[in-house]
């Protein structure tokens, strides 16, 4: 029941067992006019009647009287062995087949048969018998094939008059399906899949049944393959080389005459392997093909040992990825696109100067020969640019072509077929021809399929079945061609045919190299016996084959041996000069001016800066000098002299200074209980500092021995044209926890160091005869202090530089040891020498012995223990004179004649006619007495005369 409406039509209903296609989407019950739907039907039923219906303006459909239905479809018997039907046309439910056999042959069986609804007919279809005296009639088997004439890839322009070649002459051929004929039924598939998919609809679901289908292009038999399995047909291509088709899971019925692009792997690995390549780079066209391939690749150059360092992808503009190839430094550049894109990558490469002496591009060898000559609208570079730009690559190419003279099944040589297919082009140039270089492929594409289904016609008529017996759902047939197949071999005109267990055909690689614009053959490899035939004719552009990467030459830094041979120098003379005061030291040890700066800690002192100028050496000796075995023997070397030459030469000079500190900075009733403190305490001291840095050290070097590292630096390019980079090295000494030992040690010193000078400003102005020289030992300090403060810090920011590094931090050493020795030990050298006290003291000494040192040291201090008691009596005296002054002060307050208090002394006493009383007359001096008795004013002196006030 069909409703009108003025504005558009209602949805009408589809048949039974199918369903509308909308032009466009909609939710609307009523459709505008002029809107068109199309039925379709499931499974393998078709339609029958009207196909499309449009909406008219008076509200109705087209064709309503015409009634649309899904009925099965069937194959009619195509014209064989004398059976002719008729009607011709599809079949659907109820028609009627009328059978009738040509003039020889006779009819056995029925001569009608009804489809039911059931989708079956009623009767077995009838045989014609073969009469002796009619002609042999051949069946017909129908090859489905897609051949892109234009497109990315128009490889039918050459493989379609190949394989019209092949189909020619295996129907002359009475020993190969004598019974049938093959033919062809082909559309221009333009390698696009979306077309591809219409015309595969076509050929589906159009008389005649095809027993197998061929497509062409990668991307196209994909598709193709996809839809066989599920119509129970065998899919044999002749230009599909993405590894994607090998899986044989997805497409169980896949075979290819044209090898898996896959193939060139092992062949690129071999010449990697041949041309100690370790590093590659890889850009590749976005398509399923090349990713599959380049994913291969991966796997393969892994297990080589290889590594892919750049792997750079593009869709149309490649150059964005062509740049990043450059500023990664990528040298072995593997590249899988089409032809198109080949041109658009070189014109950049041109740009970026990535060619030349140190590259090598690996592309595809089934570009035309004067592919990078076609002028291309899409570039902007010329035809020598192009050119300049190639020069050099290597392509690997299956063997397409036999290279030798045999003569195959179809009973031709290769270079004949050559010459019948350029005959069948009609002179076009090969060049230009799309697919010339696959014809050999689409040749032996169909040789393969002939000489399968000939195998099978043995085996399937011992199971009462025939080729012509084939249909979408008969597998057994499927299955039996799908046999003879996998067990193809034979020799084509592009090689040996040979099929492995995904289908794929097995074949040789050939080797070419394109020097001076034309390609050269440089060698062949067989993947199926890892053979490399070399011909040893590659040519470069350098005297070589280039290095995968920029060479690397690392190089170690040493120092400069001019540098260390003036520092040993002065730090030998430092040594010498530290035996020399050492010695001075020694022999004058009995003279009392020596004894009294302690002698012995001055040799402790002495013998430490001679280990930290010993210590010099071994920080200026490296790898240079000695193996790196030996290396760690001379770390600890300069770390042991250095600790302990610092702890004898700074420990007994901070001996020195805390011993003054605390005798003389302290109260006078603990000056009496320290001054004597005896000289083996003070030798106690030092080797309690020595103790502790030897115990740090030993567990330093047990814990965490130093070892050798080597710190890299920024590569460095040499002068001259040369691809190399210079990687400058350095050794260290370091430990695993460097920093942390390097902080406590640093710490421990440090506070020593603050401590030392904290004692020398304090002791700054003390003068002892005990430690005479304790003032020179605290300018030791200070420039000790001062030097190692600057010289740790400095010389770890230094580390990176050897030179100024070693210079810091030797000349820190010998400057500091040579103002110790200097300071300490030259004033007493220059005493000794120009007074000439250690003639005379040691005249005496040898005289009265070791008593009159004795004897010394006791007047002196009986002279200091007077010296005390006089300063207590004049403070007494000091303070009775103030107590005098005040007591006059009273006076005058209550006797205003009495003058007032001044501030000389003489005022203090009463003017004349004063009375007054003195005691102790008899121990003054006479001078005080006048003749008249009374006291002489002038020769007064308050502080030796004690006035009583009545």
């Amino acid at each position: 029941i069909y409703i009108s409406f003025s504005s558009g039509c209602a949805i009408i209903r589809p048949p039974r067992d199918g369903g509308i296609r909308y032009r466009g989407l909609t939710q609307e019950q009523v459709l505008p006019v002029d809107y068109e739907i199309e039925y379709i039907c499931r499974g393998s039923r078709v339609i029958v009647g009207p196909k499309v219906r449009k909406c008219l303006p008076d509200g109705t459909w087209t064709d309503l009287n015409q009634r649309s239905k899904c009925c099965m479809f069937f194959s009619l018997f195509p014209l064989c062995k004398g059976l002719k039907f008729h009607p011709a046309g599809p079949a659907v439910e109820g028609t009627i087949l009328h059978y009738s056999c040509l003039e020889g042959f006779i009819l056995v069986g029925r001569n009608s048969t009804q489809c039911t609804k059931l989708g079956k007919w009623d009767s077995p279809k009838p045989v014609c018998h073969f009469s002796n005296k009619t002609k042999h009639c051949r069946y017909k088997l129908y090859i489905g094939a897609l051949f892109p004439m234009s497109g990315g890839w128009p490889g039918g322009q050459a493989c379609l008059p190949a394989a019209q070649m092949a189909l020619d002459l295996v129907n002359k051929r009475t020993d190969i399906l004598p019974d049938y004929e093959l033919e062809l039924i082909y559309y221009d598939s333009m390698c696009d899949p979306g077309e591809a998919t219409k015309l595969l609809y076509d050929l589906l679901y159009t008389e005649p049944i095809k027993i197998v289908l061929m497509p062409g292009c990668s991307s196209v038999s994909t598709l193709v393959a996809e839809a066989a399995r599920m119509w129970n047909l065998i899919v044999l291509s002749y230009g599909s080389s993405s590894p994607a088709l090998s899986n044989r899971q997805r497409f169980p019925t896949f075979f290819r005459t044209h090898p898996s692009a896959t193939l060139h792997n092992p062949t690129r690995v071999q010449l990697f392997q041949k041309w100690k390549w370790t590093k590659i780079a890889t850009i590749q066209q976005t398509t399923e093909v090349f990713t599959s391939t380049l994913d291969d690749l991966e796997q393969r150059v892994k297990e080589a040992g290889i590594e892919i360092s750049v792997r750079q992808s593009f869709l149309t503009d490649p150059a964005v990825a062509v740049k990043n190839l450059k500023r990664q430094d990528a040298r072995i550049i593997v590249g899988l696109f089409y032809e198109t894109e080949a041109r658009k990558v070189f014109c950049e490469v041109y740009k970026e100067k990535l060619y030349g002496k140190k590259y090598v591009w690996f592309l595809i060898g089934w570009y035309a020969d004067n592919w990078f000559k076609i002028k291309d609208p899409s570039i902007n570079c010329t035809v020598e640019q192009m050119t300049e730009a190639v020069e050099g690559h290597v392509t690997t190419e299956i063997v397409m072509l036999n290279p030798e003279t045999v003569r195959g099944a179809s009973n031709l040589t290769s270079q004949e077929f050559l010459a019948q297919l350029m005959s069948k082009l009609g002179g076009k140039n090969p060049e230009e021809t799309g697919g010339f270089q696959e014809a050999p492929l689409a040749y032996d594409a169909v040789w393969a399929l002939a000489l399968a289904l000939n195998k099978t016609v043995g085996p399937l008529k011992a199971k009462g079945r025939r080729l012509e017996d084939f249909n979408y759902n008969n597998k057994d047939i499927t299955a039996e061609i799908y046999r003879a197949l996998n067990t193809s071999s034979f020799e084509g005109v592009s090689g040996h045919v040979v099929f492995d267990a995904q289908g794929s055909r097995m074949a040789w690689t050939l080797i070419e190299q394109l020097q001076g614009g034309s390609y050269k053959k440089i060698g062949y490899f067989d993947m199926t016996k890892g053979n490399l035939s070399w011909y040893g004719n590659d040519r470069w552009i350098g005297s070589d084959p280039p290095a995968d990467q920029t060479v690397v030459i690392q190089k170690f830094r040493y120092l400069s041996q001019k540098l260390f041979v003036s520092v040993s120098v002065f730090a030998g003379l430092g040594i010498l000069m530290g035996i020399v005061c050492l010695t001075f030291n020694i022999y004058n040890s009995n003279v009392r001016y020596i004894q009294n700066s302690q002698p012995y800690l001055n040799n402790m002192t002495a013998v430490g800066c001679m280990m930290a100028l010993a210590a010099v050496f071994p920080l200026g000796i490296d790898g240079l000098h000695v193996r790196n075995s030996q290396f760690p023997v001379v770390c600890q070397f300069r770390l042991w002299l250095l600790g302990l030459g610092f702890s004898l030469a700074y420990g007994s000079m901070f001996t020195k200074i805390w011993w003054v500190h605390t005798v003389f900075t302290k109260k006078d009733e603990k000056k009496d209980k320290r001054k004597h403190l005896e000289p083996w305490k003070l030798y106690a001291t030092v080797g309690v500092l020595l103790v502790i840095d030897i115990l740090s050290l030993m567990v330093w070097q047990i814990v965490d021995p130093l070892h050798i590292t080597v710190e890299k630096f920024t590569k460095e390019a040499p002068k001259g044209d040369v691809d190399e980079l210079i990687e400058p090295l350095l050794q260290h000494c370091s430990s695993e926890k460097m920093n942390t030992w390097l902080g406590v040690v640093y710490g421990y010193k440090g506070l020593l160091l603050l401590l030392g000078i904290f004692l020398a400003y304090e002791t700054k102005s003390v003068s002892t005869e005990k430690i005479n020289d304790h003032r020179a030992v605290g300018m030791a300090i200070y420039n000790v202090s001062v030097l190692c403060m600057i010289t740790a810090p400095v010389t770890m920011i230094l580390s990176s530089k050897q030179d100024a590094s070693f210079a810091f931090a030797s000349l820190a050493i010998i400057f500091s040891v040579y103002i110790t020795l200097v300071v300490l030990f030259v004033p007493k050298m220059r005493r000794l020498i120009t007074r000439g006290e250690w003639q005379s003291d040691q005249q005496e000494t040898m005289k009265t012995g070791s008593s009159t040192n004795n004897n010394d040291e006791e007047k002196s201090r009986q002279l200091e223990r007077e010296n005390k008691e006089l300063q207590k009596i004049i403070q007494e005296k000091e303070e009775r004179v103030s107590e005098l002054r005040n007591q006059l002060s009273e006076r005058q307050a209550l006797s205003p004649s009495l003058p007032a208090p001044q501030n000389d002394p003489k005022s203090l006493l009463p003017p004349p006619g004063y009375p007054l009383a003195v005691s102790d007359n008899h121990s003054l001096p006479p001078t005080l007495y006048q003749p008249d008795g009374k006291i002489n004013r002038n020769s007064c002196h308050p502080g030796r005369l004690q006035l009583l006030y009545k």
